[in-house]
């Protein structure tokens, strides 16, 4: 089974790493490239997306169709990456999600077959 898992940043989150001397930085990455090695005979596909100010939302549910600058979602959460991976079942994908090193959400879906 596939799932996708989004990598979910709080302002918070972004705030902490931001704060984060060149060091601290370094090891908060390597743990994140090392979950990523971990994984890696689970992961079919991932990217880490441009930062949301780069997004263009498309909203479907207000007639015609409306273009807008910024991200799909109104909140201070925002998507910044994922990854795909192919698992026995939900409960190995959150066996993995769990073990992710640095968002402090991801969102889990399965992906249509």
């Amino acid at each position: 089974m596939k799932y996708v898992l989004m990598f979910v940043e709080t302002e918070e989150f972004a705030a902490d790493l931001a704060a984060m001397d060149e060091s601290e930085r370094g090891r908060a990455y390597a743990r994140v490239q090392q979950w990523f090695a971990d994984h890696q005979d689970r992961i079919t596909h991932h990217a880490h997306l441009l930062p949301s100010d780069t997004a263009t939302t498309v909203r479907l549910d207000r007639g015609e169709p409306l273009v807008s600058d910024g991200p799909f979602v109104e909140g201070k959460e925002i998507v910044s990456g994922y990854a795909e991976i192919e698992v026995a079942d939900l409960d190995e994908a959150l066996r993995v999600a769990k073990s992710w090193p640095a968002c402090p959400v991801v969102e889990i879906r399965p992906i249509a077959a």
